[in-house]
């Protein structure tokens, strides 16, 4: 009989480490308003089981010196991705460490460019991007996704190459769901993007840290699986730290099928001498990739996706002039408040403002190049989602003048 998990509980966070509750930006909640974190992409959802247990195990033995991975390590993720991302002939040798996705990122971005190379990137753009890159001496180019009529988040290939072209551009980031837009892309859509990233040898980088966070009706398909050009010259990035809320932890890891490509990348995450594995992040990866892992994600999955169904509903039927893509994939929302803002004449300053002084901590979508745009983490149990929303529309949105 399958264990029943709990995603309905209020978790109290404060002053145990988290940057969601304790450290979150955006000024004073006025009083009689808790603070609803909705902001930082992390969980307030406690997490699975295993994990805690094959942490507490190891701990228990009283030394912890110097260590390599385990086969079980190795081992958990290709069961993993087996099991999850239909990936067949991976193997231990395909698979390296990071200390996390951005870190991994930047490494494989120095293997295929020099400084002050440009990158070519979708918009919106994901802060963590914008920043490892530009700090590391690279320049980055924007290729705008646009909405179709149905308002689904789409590539602009003719652009794509368009950049390419002028920017003499050697490799790009493909965020595979994306982040902050929460879509996934279909079989199709990477296929075409490959075959533009193939005529012009564009090495590309694939960050799928967010695909086992794929919303009911949605399937992730690896960017490698989509071509032989792909499968060669993609370097994905993935970690159980999205999915299982273990950001604190550190712990990320690369697949790579070109030796030649993942040897380099190897040692330019070496380089440093400070991307090595931590003993517990290695057991906390083993905890969660067991079969109890992947029952307490199901459950997660439907709490994302009714959390996601109710919100874009609720945003659509009561907030005139704020619009969204209905997610896909990730558990935040991106929203749009431009017809808003302008029908009543705020600026995002104090939109966001007037959300944190009632305790909704959203987060400013401007960094992600989003223009009036707001992005929302709706990972925590329904009842807060339910409570942010109604704070919106009496305070905020629909506030009587």
């Amino acid at each position: 009989m399958a264990r029943t998990y709990d995603f309905t509980s209020i978790m109290d966070r404060h002053n145990m480490d988290s940057i969601a509750v304790d450290h979150a930006p955006g000024g004073e909640t006025r009083p009689g308003f808790d603070r609803i974190p909705m902001w930082v992409a992390d969980m307030n959802f406690p997490t699975a089981p295993t994990i805690q247990e094959e942490i507490i195990r190891r701990a228990q033995h009283p030394a912890f010196g110097y260590f390599l991975p385990t086969d079980e390590y190795y081992d958990s993720i290709i069961g993993w991705q087996s099991r999850r991302n239909h990936v067949e002939g991976l193997k231990k040798e395909n698979i390296g460490y990071e200390n996390g996705v951005l870190g991994g990122a930047v490494s494989a971005v120095k293997v295929l460019c020099s400084r002050g190379d440009n990158i070519l990137l979708h918009s919106p753009t994901y802060i963590g991007f914008t920043h490892c890159l530009t700090d590391n001496g690279f320049h980055i180019v924007h290729s705008p996704l646009k909405q179709d009529a149905q308002g689904v988040w789409r590539m602009d290939y003719e652009d794509m190459e368009k950049k390419i072209v002028e920017n003499h551009i050697h490799a790009a980031i493909l965020c595979s769901p994306h982040n902050p837009c929460g879509r996934v892309w279909e079989r199709e859509e990477l296929e075409q993007a490959m075959a533009v990233y193939e005529r012009h040898q564009v090495y590309v980088i694939s960050d799928e840290i967010w695909s086992d966070l794929i919303l009911e009706g949605h399937h992730h398909i690896p960017t490698q699986s989509v071509s032989a050009y792909a499968h060669d010259h993609t370097a994905a990035m993935y970690a159980p730290s999205k999915t299982f809320n273990l950001a604190g932890l550190i712990g990320s890891y690369h697949i790579v099928y070109d030796p030649w490509l993942n040897d380099r990348i190897q040692k330019e995450s070496s380089i440093t001498y400070y991307n090595s594995m931590n003993v517990l992040s290695m057991h906390a990866l083993i905890g969660a990739y067991q079969p109890e892992g992947e029952e307490w994600l199901s459950q997660l999955l439907a709490v994302l996706s009714s959390n996601a169904a109710w919100a874009y509903d609720y945003i659509c039927a009561h907030f005139q002039g704020v619009t969204l893509a209905r997610p896909q994939g990730t558990y935040m929302l991106f929203l749009d408040c431009t017809e808003w803002c302008a029908a009543h004449h705020v600026e995002m300053d104090e939109l966001l403002k007037r959300g944190v002084e009632v305790g909704v901590i959203w987060q400013d979508g401007r960094p992600f190049h989003g223009g009036h745009s707001i992005r929302m983490n709706l990972a925590l149990p329904h009842s807060r989602v339910m409570e942010a929303f109604r704070r919106l529309d009496q305070y905020v949105f629909n506030a009587k003048q």
